[in-house]
């Protein structure tokens, strides 16, 4: 009942632009804070943004600059406004939603940056 779907990942060029959609059902989005994550094969599961309930919003240094956070917490949906993107963006991208010991995520779907 309680999901997260994720959308919009696909292939970009280098400097290309993507946003991904992360559409709440089955809990209170607006009560949750909202991350996205994105791992590249072989590597860690890296912290890429946050916004909070108040939508207050942090970056890592790897996206600053070029990527966006939002939430549209009437239409239950998170965003991740991405720009300027570079082949090291490549790497399936999961939204996140927590609140206490709640802790949501979406499916993950791929971002490939090449030419």
């Amino acid at each position: 009942q309680v999901q997260l779907v994720e959308s919009g990942g696909g292939l970009v060029q280098p400097g290309g632009s993507l946003t991904l959609s992360c559409v709440a059902s089955g809990f209170t989005f607006g009560s949750f804070s909202l991350r996205w994550y994105r791992q590249a094969p072989g590597k860690e599961r890296e912290w890429v943004a946050v916004i909070g309930i108040g939508s207050n919003t942090y970056y890592a240094d790897s996206v600053k600059g070029r990527f966006t956070i939002s939430r549209d917490n009437e239409k239950n949906t998170g965003f991740l406004q991405m720009k300027s993107l570079k082949p090291e963006d490549t790497a399936v991208y999961y939204c996140n939603a927590s609140y206490g010991s709640r802790d949501y995520w979406g499916q993950g779907p791929q971002v490939t940056v090449s030419s």
